[in-house]
């Protein structure tokens, strides 16, 4: 038997314990798991692509089968080169699923060899997303039960330390 490769992609910016949550599962179904970082332009990060690479990859560091990469470009560009034929997507809400609905069936349009497979979150980060995660740590929100402690001292350099409170 082959071995399965997927790419989950996305901006992950930044990566919170939703996103990790659909890695650690995914690792249940497929063999391999590609994250891939979207570099979209016309999108303004907090973090730089880099940023989010280097927080990808030690967030997902006890995880070998776990790959962290980045591209920009089309998404059906970036799994024909690199000969994957799935692409895993995570759900949160019934408003998720009416735009992933929309990406699978461009994305099966321009390249109708590739399938989507749509993993539903964890009841517990059903409500989270990282524009959320941003919002609280601008204002002083706790962080710490949402994303890694590297995330969450990465939004302190970016938005200044007494800006984050630390859950006690």
């Amino acid at each position: 038997m082959s071995e399965r490769t997927v790419i989950y992609p996305g901006s992950f910016d930044p990566v919170t314990y939703g996103h990790l949550d659909i890695i650690t599962r995914g690792l249940n179904v497929f063999d391999k798991i590609i994250v891939a970082v979207l570099n979209n332009s016309r999108k303004d990060p907090l973090f730089t692509v880099e940023e989010r690479v280097r927080l990808l990859k030690e967030a997902t560091k006890n995880f070998d089968s776990v790959v962290v990469d980045s591209f920009d470009g089309l998404l059906m560009d970036y799994a024909k080169k690199k000969h994957v034929s799935v692409v895993l997507r995570g759900l949160r809400a019934i408003s998720d699923f009416e735009y992933e609905l929309q990406i699978a069936a461009i994305n099966k349009n321009l390249n109708p060899e590739i399938e989507t497979c749509f993993m539903m979150t964890s009841n517990k980060y059903s409500f989270l997303s990282s524009s959320m995660v941003k919002e609280a740590a601008r204002y002083g929100g706790t962080v710490s039960n949402l994303v890694t402690p590297s995330v969450e001292a990465a939004l302190k350099e970016k938005f200044g330390d007494r800006q984050i409170s630390s859950q006690k």
